[in-house]
């Protein structure tokens, strides 16, 4: 090599990273054309961890603090490029760094309804929704299996493949759980623990570190959600009277909507209504007394020559006015 290239090469003599922004979670330091001098210094700063990769071979990580490079503070890189002795002129590895700070407020949702079999409703859709935080916990793993030799990866990049995992193990949560929808929706924390559970292996074998999971609503789709609410709302009225009394009431305005929109299409309607209440009230309602015979009619039956009153044809006193009869 001329002096002259010599001189025109670059050496670092140190490197570091500041995050410009949210949501970056590797970085690659730039080296082209540029060597590290042996003895430059590597600052790594809370949050954020680097590691040394040469020809493709992920080799030393760093945890935040200071650093001088050399043989000794290098060692799996040494080990690598055969170093008997400490390296006295500068040489060429890329340097990734990656930001090990929670990345929050990470949504998660079913675009379509999970199916799962309920004890008390049998084949249920559901639907859930919450947020997640997690962090790079192992630089090398994420390295290998995520990131790769990607000049900048973002939260962004890896979302949808999180998010397609997080609800795999919801569906498998809500099956092996065994619990009624109506449970599930009243313990939400100790659901969202119990899929935290399910959901850390996941992130582990990519690098990652879960760190909080939350269940923000269970729901069902409209039309089950309507009939759930039928019947919660027949379970408060305790009785079919107060239910019956509950639908005339849920009618009126649709009946204030029929013909004309006015009074009238609500008078029909109410006393439609009414009337069907009254009946079914009748018909579910217990005697409590004895059922009178039938009055005579027909040929048993004279009129009073008083006071015209119908009486029975044997009947020597009218009921009426008390006249004697004939």
């Amino acid at each position: 090599m001329a002096l002259r290239d010599f001189i025109k090469k670059q050496f670092i003599d140190v490197i570091h990273w500041t995050e410009p922004e949210d949501g970056i979670l590797g970085w690659r330091f730039p080296m082209q054309d540029m060597e590290i001098q042996n003895g430059a210094k590597l600052t790594v700063r809370e949050s954020q961890m680097a590691l040394f990769v040469n020809e493709g071979k992920a080799a030393d990580a760093f945890a935040p603090g200071l650093y001088t490079l050399n043989t000794q503070t290098l060692p799996l890189l040494t080990n690598i490029m055969n170093w008997d002795k400490m390296f006295q002129s500068p040489f060429k590895s890329d340097v990734y760094f990656f930001s090990t700070r929670l990345q929050t407020n990470q949504k998660w949702g079913t675009q379509q309804p999970v199916t799962i079999r309920d004890k008390e409703f049998g084949a249920v859709r559901l639907r859930a929704f919450g947020i997640y935080s997690y962090r790079v916990s192992d630089p090398r793993t994420f390295h290998t299996k995520v990131s790769g030799t990607v000049e900048l990866y973002r939260s962004g990049d890896i979302e949808g493949q999180l998010r397609n995992t997080i609800v795999g193990r919801m569906a498998d949560a809500f099956g092996e759980s065994g619990i009624p929808f109506l449970d599930m929706a009243a313990n939400q924390v100790e659901l969202a623990q119990k899929v935290a559970e399910l959901l850390r292996p996941s992130f582990t074998e990519l690098g990652l570190t879960l760190d909080s999971f939350v269940v923000e609503s269970l729901s069902l789709p409209d039309e089950l959600q309507k009939r759930l609410d039928e019947k919660i709302g027949m379970g408060m009225l305790g009785d079919m009277g107060r239910y019956t009394q509950f639908q005339v009431a849920q009618s009126m305005p649709i009946a204030a909507a029929n013909e004309g929109g006015g009074g009238a299409g609500l008078g029909a309607g109410l006393g439609a209504g009414m009337v069907m209440a009254q009946q079914m009230m009748q018909g579910m309602a217990q005697p409590t007394t004895p059922t009178p015979p039938p009055a005579p009619t027909g040929t048993d039956t004279k009129f009073c020559t008083e006071c015209g009153k119908s009486i029975a044809r044997a009947a020597k006193f009218c009921s009426e006015c008390g006249k004697p009869q004939a």
